[in-house]
């Protein structure tokens, strides 16, 4: 095993406000080697995500090793592990890696085959990268925890709450294509103008109540509810308008630190409403025994792209893959104003 060869990484030995030059570093780490169904892959390009900060700002740090952020990536196989049955080197990959893990954010990164997809033919490795974590989650919510199918029918729709970011960018698309009425939130006018532009059937503001909103464009209730914004705050509003037996699924878990008592399930309960989570790591943490669905999903969504029926969401290009740009790209998320994704290439 060659222990000796080197690679270029971003990582952190400790939590900073992103503000601070050592928030995080640039550094030079061992590569590593494939073993098992793991592949070794040439990271090209690197989107970033809310689950980065996330983890920068929770994750309980260990002087001696660097933690590497990072859950989405597009590039190059570079070597395949001794089980590997999917992919040879050479193939072009996306995908978001698992939350256990070591992060994306390095010149060389190990990943299981079976939450990896072919990359899209019609995309360039940076419009790849902005794809993986946020199409997933979007799929699985809508197809898995929602149960929506291509025949649930036109007469049915969604409320997707914080429509313009990531995941709300994706499932705006997949709703539509699925044939819903979609309903989006937004709350400035270039967020308005994005989630339109998507596809959304109307736009209400997650600032007011929704209720009133929604009888203006002449929508008594939703079918669906599919939250990507503070799920505590919203819990009254998504109870209100809501039909009887309908299904909520939320992304966003409720704050330690104010959830003694803060979400209300019970407002749920005279409507016998459906409420589900969604996590996308939850295959690749517990690998699950249909853990191999992510990759279908990737392979399913790279025809749909290749098709014309979903578009990349990347919105900013960021290069080169170094510290000083991950500092600004996670400083731009941080503001809670992004708009789509932002995407880092070259190291």
């Amino acid at each position: 095993m060659n222990t000796h060869q080197k690679m270029k990484a971003v990582g952190a030995y400790q939590y900073l406000p992103i503000s601070n030059p050592e928030s995080l570093i640039d550094l030079h780490l061992d590569k590593p080697e494939p073993t098992g169904r793991d592949l070794l892959v040439r990271v090209k390009a690197i989107s970033v995500n809310p689950a980065d900060v996330g983890v920068r700002e929770t994750h309980n740090y260990e002087a001696e090793s660097p933690k590497i952020l990072g859950w989405d990536a597009a590039g190059i196989v570079e070597q395949v592990g001794p089980d590997c049955q999917l992919f040879k080197p050479g193939d072009k990959v996306y995908y978001a890696g698992s939350v256990s893990r070591p992060g994306s954010n390095s010149e060389f990164h190990l990943v299981d085959e079976r939450i990896v997809g072919n990359m899209p033919r019609s995309l360039d490795f940076a419009a790849a990268a902005a794809l993986p974590l946020t199409s997933i989650t979007a799929w699985e919510s809508l197809f898995d925890r929602l149960g929506i199918s291509a025949n649930t029918g036109e007469n049915k729709n969604i409320l997707i709450i914080g429509a313009a970011g990531g995941v709300g960018s994706i499932a705006i698309q997949l709703a539509k294509a699925a044939g819903l009425t979609v309903i989006g939130t937004a709350s400035r006018p270039e967020s308005i103008q994005w989630v339109k532009n998507l596809g959304a059937d109307f736009t209400i503001n997650h600032n007011n109540a929704f209720h009133p909103q929604l009888k203006e464009v002449g929508i008594d209730a939703v079918d669906y509810i599919f939250c990507l914004n503070d799920t505590v705050q919203h819990l009254e509003n998504m109870a209100e308008v809501i039909v009887p037996q309908g299904k909520i699924c939320s992304i966003v878990p409720v704050n330690k630190a104010t959830w003694a008592g803060s979400l209300k399930m019970d407002l749920l309960f005279s409507k016998s409403v459906t409420f589900v989570w969604e996590f996308m790591f939850t295959r690749s943490l517990f690998h699950t025994k249909d853990m191999m669905k992510q990759h279908q999903l990737l392979n399913e969504l790279a025809n749909l792209i290749d098709d014309g029926k979903i578009k990349t969401t990347l919105t900013e290009r960021l290069e080169p893959i170094n510290a000083a740009n991950l500092r600004l790209a996670h400083e731009k998320l941080e503001s809670g104003r992004t708009i789509g994704k932002i995407v880092l290439e070259k190291f």
